[in-house]
């Protein structure tokens, strides 16, 4: 009896979905079916003609000065990458007074120079090794050493704030190469582990000869940079 009154229930279900499939994707069937009306054209014709819409553009004040450049095609700017520095500030009063005197001291003259932030105390013709190796140096070239914090003699110091006027002296160093030390092996263990391993190191060192270390003169020190 069951059987019978479920088989009866699919076939009531599946007539009415029959008979209400047609009638609910007619609509769209005929719409789709039918011509273009004319005011629908002429919706599209108005949409497509229709003038862009566009701004008004900002007029500039009237106390503005004009702008001779305006209307000249501008070139594109390009970012500096060495930018040139400030004007230097004029040598003080008490450093011309006294730089004659600390040039004439006998017995050489000495000067804190810094290298990547490490200051060394030198003396023309000393030998430094840097505790690094200094990257794109050869043998043989020389560097201009301008970063110094004190610079004296036997009698005179003159000590800068925190550095020295670069146009007062000129110390020059010589690369002589690079000097390496013996190879370092460490062997790491851990507690309770029959495993060991090695670590290597072998650091570089440059070698720099300071080769000149001068004092200007006042007229030096006037004469325009080239």
């Amino acid at each position: 009896m069951s059987r019978l009154l479920l088989r009866s229930a699919l076939e009531l279900r599946a007539s009415s979905l029959a008979k209400t499939t047609p009638a609910r994707f007619a609509p769209a069937i005929l719409s789709s079916s039918r011509p273009p009306s004319s005011s629908s054209c002429c919706s599209r014709r108005g949409f497509n003609s229709t003038t862009p819409i566009v701004e008004p553009v900002n007029q500039p004040h009237v106390n503005n000065a004009p702008n001779p450049t305006e209307n000249q095609v501008r070139p594109l700017a390009f970012k500096k990458s060495h930018p040139s520095p400030p004007p230097a500030p004029p040598v003080a009063d008490s450093v011309r007074s006294l730089l004659p005197l600390l040039a004439a001291q006998p017995g050489g003259h000495y000067v804190t120079v810094h290298i990547h932030g490490f200051p060394y105390l030198v003396q023309e013709g000393d030998q430094v090794r840097l505790p690094f190796r200094m990257p794109g140096v050869l043998p043989g070239d020389v560097l201009r050493l301008n970063r110094a914090s004190v610079l004296g003699s036997r009698d005179y110091t003159l000590k800068g704030a925190p550095h020295v006027d670069e146009r007062l002296f000129e110390c020059r160093a010589t690369v002589l190469g690079v000097e390496s030390e013996p190879l370092r092996i460490k062997v790491k263990t851990k507690r309770r582990q029959r495993r060991k391993k090695q670590a290597k190191s072998k650091h570089r060192y440059t070698i720099l000869r300071i080769s000149e270390l001068n004092i200007k003169t006042l007229e030096e020190i006037d004469e325009p940079s080239v």
